[in-house]
């Protein structure tokens, strides 16, 4: 099944980030530590273009360390950008943000002016909210498990000289690339009435079973000799007693069983992206 998600606030959203661009001096890009080229919306690239770019690799504490730090050392390689990584083992904060926006303005001869504006972006379901509440250290905006959240603009003040304005997630009209558009269903970025949990968690297992063949079998008892999906979410029913009358696998239940445990970090840290060579 071809994915696609594209709600009707997000072209209204979209507009509104091409107006507030013309007032603002850096843009941070919030991804998702466990892939962060899926992760990263082509549209909004585009649009930021001509801006210097804090990338912030967040759930970093459900990614792979080693990963990430390659991640990390191949954005930081890119033109006119720094990048961060945040995690329960390493909350950023707005001084952290304020000292990577004056290291990339002093990098690139940019002016630091007496107010600077920063505009924070993101796919749907990244963290983007619960940073923007880290950064203020207090709620500022609403957070949840499920996608497209926040749906407005928001000014904030991270010290008498940064402001910062938060944008709703923005996903992007055509995702063209199906292998990224199901890692990002599989991470939560796409809203659960918009795909169906079996063909996220089969394809998930698919993708565990190539890379994290051990955790499968330690988590779910799976066989080592099992060679395809269908294995994998006969162990997750069999393992999460998901089983209706007459011994027959409720696959439904055991697809959301898979995809809870991955997203919560029930199976561990996991990196289904690594960086290009």
């Amino acid at each position: 099944m071809a994915l696609n998600w594209y709600p009707g606030h997000m072209h209204k959203a979209s507009k509104e980030v091409v107006k507030t661009l013309l007032k603002t001096q850096a843009v941070i890009e919030v991804l998702d530590a466990r892939s962060p080229q899926a992760s990263s919306n082509p549209h909004f690239a585009a649009l930021c273009a001509d801006h210097p770019r804090i990338r912030i690799l967040n759930k970093a504490d459900l990614a792979e360390p080693f990963v990430t730090e390659q991640w990390a050392k191949f954005f930081n390689a890119q033109p006119k950008s720094v990048c961060l990584v945040n995690g329960h083992e390493s909350l950023l904060d707005a001084e952290r943000i304020i000292q990577a926006a004056r290291k990339l303005f002093l990098a690139n001869d940019i002016k630091i002016g007496e107010r600077q504006q920063l505009l924070i972006g993101g796919i749907p379901n990244v963290g983007k909210s619960t940073l923007l509440n880290i950064f203020c250290a207090r709620k500022l905006a609403k957070t949840g498990n499920e996608p497209a959240v926040t749906q407005i603009q928001q000014r904030v003040r991270l010290d008498d000289h940064w402001h910062l304005i938060d944008t709703p997630g923005l996903m992007w009209p055509k995702l063209e690339d199906q292998v990224g558009a199901y890692r990002l269903a599989a991470t939560g970025t796409i809203r659960s009435t918009a795909v169906e949990a079996e063909d996220i968690a089969w394809f998930l297992a698919q993708e565990l079973l190539l890379h994290y063949r051990d955790r499968l079998v330690a988590r779910f008892e799976l066989p080592r000799d099992a060679n395809d999906a269908e294995s994998v979410m006969e162990a997750v029913a069999k393992a999460r007693a998901c089983i209706k009358a007459g011994h027959r696998i409720d696959w439904h239940k055991a697809s959301e069983a898979l995809l809870n445990e991955f997203r919560s970090g029930k199976l561990g840290r996991f990196s289904l992206e690594r960086p290009p060579t």
